[in-house]
């Protein structure tokens, strides 16, 4: 048996640097950021408990899921624009976060803008949609909508936190994401004759 040395060190490197991203995420963005603040004066009701606890479920399971399709795929190039897209989103977040240091609409602290349940999420549906196309952007766009809104309807943001959030969160994915087919050369060629029109696809592996 042989191996491809060369090949064998990309793929090492690019799974080393996929875990390192997923760390940062774990540490600075898949866990949300709790102070002991006036929370007391704040009721809760179990509609907004429930909803608060979907859209940590959701931050976390839209990124993982993706993340394990793109392993699968081997999509070596996919995974650093994600990654990049990732980074570039937590990085722009977090700044802003302790630079603005807005009170939540709860009280519990003053990281409410941006939102990044919101960024991480449009961040995700964007790459899913540049990357693979609509079949898979059009439901993850669904869950990331149903994060934004959440987050509001839970009163962890103002709706202003949100929208900056998906801004920030599909403004990276825009910069850094390319689509897999321009990397294969799809290519969609139409043809007329006298008994309809015709298409034909190319693609190079």
């Amino acid at each position: 048996m042989s191996i491809n040395v060369a090949s064998y060190w990309k793929t090492t490197h690019n799974i080393v640097f996929v875990i390192l991203v997923c760390l940062l995420y774990v540490v600075f963005g898949g866990l949300p950021i709790y102070s002991q603040g006036d929370t007391e004066s704040f009721h809760f009701t179990k509609a907004q408990k429930g909803v608060g606890v979907s859209t940590d479920v959701a931050v976390i399971a839209l990124p993982v899921a993706t993340l394990a399709g793109v392993l699968i795929e081997h999509d070596w190039e996919g995974l650093k624009q994600g990654a990049l897209s990732g980074v570039t989103m937590l990085g722009a977040t977090y700044i802003l976060k302790y630079a603005v240091k807005e009170e939540r609409p709860d009280h519990s602290n003053r990281h409410s803008f941006p939102s990044g349940h919101t960024g991480t999420s449009f961040a995700t549906a964007t790459f899913l949609q540049r990357r693979y196309g609509w079949k898979l952007g059009v439901p993850a766009h669904v869950v990331a909508t149903y994060v934004g809104w959440g987050r509001i309807y839970a009163k962890k943001h103002h709706w202003w936190d949100v929208l900056a959030g998906a801004a920030i969160g599909a403004g990276a994915s825009l910069i850094y994401t390319r689509p897999l087919a321009k990397k294969h050369e799809l290519v969609f060629e139409p043809s007329a004759s006298p008994v309809g029109v015709n298409f034909s696809a190319s693609f190079v592996f």
